[in-house]
């Protein structure tokens, strides 16, 4: 990825999508880059939606602004693709991460986006109640993120969820997400690029 990479994260209130904007730049900021994290909410209840943004950075970060030309763009409740429009700003060649259980190329057409742009998806809803029994497809998404950004390696970000995770919940829901991490990493799918 580029030198500063911008993200920005769209889901619903009680999903977990801040946390993982801040577990991503805990990671990011302990292998030695510049990091920012911060949320945007609307009114502030489960189910409302909601933005999160990352700013990660070989270089020192000065701007202090929501993310308005994101190179990545992870998409956490699919469900706001019918009332979002989640592809606002995207560059040319940016990355859409998706939480569906439908195909890259079942998402592009809902997405309408340039042909440069890259779509992928993931069931991080389903990884989730699999590996610890609840609906928060955060970690799994994390997962997702790293593989197909390669921004941080699996393991540097295992340990940021460990860390993160393990001052707040019992080692169950801990490992649960852990999985859950490793799980989105494996399971992303990439949409197949047809050669012309």
């Amino acid at each position: 990825m580029a030198e500063a990479v911008e993200i920005r994260w769209h889901g619903r209130g009680g999903q977990g999508t801040v946390t993982a904007a801040k577990v991503l730049a805990d990671t990011c900021l302990s292998s030695g880059r510049y990091v920012q994290a911060f949320p945007e909410y609307g009114p502030e209840r489960a189910g409302a939606p909601l933005r999160a943004f990352n700013r990660i950075s070989s270089k020192e970060i000065r701007m202090h602004c929501p993310v308005l030309k994101p190179h990545v763009v992870s998409v956490v409740d699919v469900t706001l693709l019918d009332s979002i429009d989640v592809t606002e700003g995207a560059t040319e060649d940016a990355i859409f991460v998706v939480n569906t259980s439908k195909d890259p190329s079942e998402i592009r057409p809902r997405l309408n986006i340039q042909p440069q742009q890259r779509v992928f998806t993931v069931d991080a809803t389903k990884i989730a109640i699999e590996c610890f029994g609840k609906a928060l497809p955060n970690s799994s998404m994390l997962g997702a993120l790293c593989r197909v950004t390669n921004l941080i390696s699996l393991e540097h970000l295992l340990e940021d969820v460990k860390k993160s995770f393990g001052k707040k919940f019992p080692q169950k829901i801990i490992d649960g997400n852990l999985q859950a991490t490793r799980r989105g990493y494996e399971e992303v799918r990439a949409e197949e690029v047809t050669q012309k």
